[in-house]
C-alpha cells in the first residue's frame, strides 16, 4: 500500500499521514456502520492532526457528501421532497451568509471553533426540538449550513431538526441523507468559489471513499458483537484529547505565542 501512496496524495501531506488517514477512513466508517453515529466527527478530528483546519473542512465535506450519495441512491424513493425543498432553500441562504463570514477568518479562530464543537459533541446535550414545520426546517437548514463552513460535521443538528418532523425510519434516513448531500454540496461549492483547489486531492479522496466502504462492510459484519458503552467512552476520550489540542493550538496562535 505504501508504494501506491505517492500517486494518491499531494506531496505536502506525506506518505505516513496518508496511510494513517486511509486507515482512519476504515475505522471511522466502521464506527458509523456499527453504531450509527460518531464516525464523521472522529474523521474530522483525525484529519486535523495532519492538515490545517482550512483544508480539512472542505475535504471532509467531499468525503461526507460521497458517503451520503450512496445512501440517497438506495433510499431515493423514501425522500420527502417538500421537506428537502424547505431545507435546501434555507441551506442556500445559510451557505451564502456563512461564506461572507468565512473570507479572511484566521486559522486560529477556525481551530478554536472546531475544538469547541468537538468537545460539545462529546459532552454537551443534543438539542431536543419540538415537532417541526417546513419554516422551522428551513431555518435549521440556514443555521446548520452556515455552521458547517466552520466546524464541518453538523449532521447531529440536522438530524435533530428532522426528528421534529416525526417521519418514519425509512423516510427519516432517506430525507436526512438527501439533506446532507445538499448541505455538503453547497459547502463544496462555497469553498470552490473562494478558491480552494480540490483537484490535487481527487486521487486521495477516491482512495478515502474506497477505504471507507471497506470500513462500512466490516462494521456491518460485527455490528452485534460490540460493547457500546465501552466504545463510546473510548471515543469520547480520543475526541476530547484532539479537541483540547485544537483549542491549545488556536489559543496560542491567537495570542501570538
Amino acid at each position: 500500500m505504501m508504494d501506491c501512496l505517492p500517486t494518491l496524495i499531494p506531496p505536502e501531506l506525506g506518505a505516513l499521514a496518508a496511510a494513517v488517514l486511509l486507515l482512519g477512513a476504515i475505522v471511522t466508517s466502521f464506527v458509523t456502520a456499527s453504531f450509527g453515529a460518531g464516525g464523521g466527527v472522529l474523521l474530522l478530528a483525525l484529519m486535523t492532526l495532519f492538515m490545517p483546519v482550512a483544508t480539512v473542512i472542505p475535504l471532509h465535506g467531499v468525503i461526507q457528501a460521497g458517503s451520503n450519495v450512496g445512501r440517497v441512491a438506495l433510499m431515493w424513493r423514501h425522500i420527502q421532497w417538500p421537506i428537502l425543498l424547505a431545507f435546501a432553500i434555507g441551506a442556500v441562504i445559510g451557505a451564502a451568509a456563512g461564506s461572507r463570514l468565512l473570507v479572511g477568518l484566521p486559522q486560529a479562530a477556525m481551530e478554536l471553533a472546531l475544538g469547541a464543537f468537538i468537545l460539545w459533541s462529546c459532552w454537551g446535550p443534543m438539542p431536543h426540538l419540538p415537532q417541526g414545520s417546513n419554516a422551522r426546517l428551513g431555518l435549521g437548514g440556514a443555521v446548520t449550513s452556515a455552521l458547517t463552513l466552520f466546524v464541518g460535521a453538523t449532521g447531529p443538528f440536522v438530524a435533530a431538526f428532522l426528528r421534529g418532523m416525526r417521519l418514519n425510519r425509512l423516510h427519516h434516513v432517506g430525507t436526512f441523507s438527501a439533506c446532507m448531500v445538499t448541505q455538503h454540496g453547497l459547502k463544496i461549492l462555497v469553498f470552490a468559489l473562494l478558491g480552494f483547489g480540490f483537484a490535487p486531492y481527487v486521487p486521495f479522496l477516491v482512495a478515502m471513499f474506497v477505504f471507507g466502504f471497506l470500513g462500512t462492510w466490516l462494521g456491518r459484519l460485527v455490528l452485534e458483537r460490540m460493547d457500546d458503552q465501552l466504545f463510546w467512552r473510548i471515543l469520547a476520550v480520543v475526541l476530547t484529547l484532539i479537541a483540547l489540542r485544537l483549542l491549545y493550538s488556536g489559543g496560542r496562535e491567537l495570542m501570538g505565542g
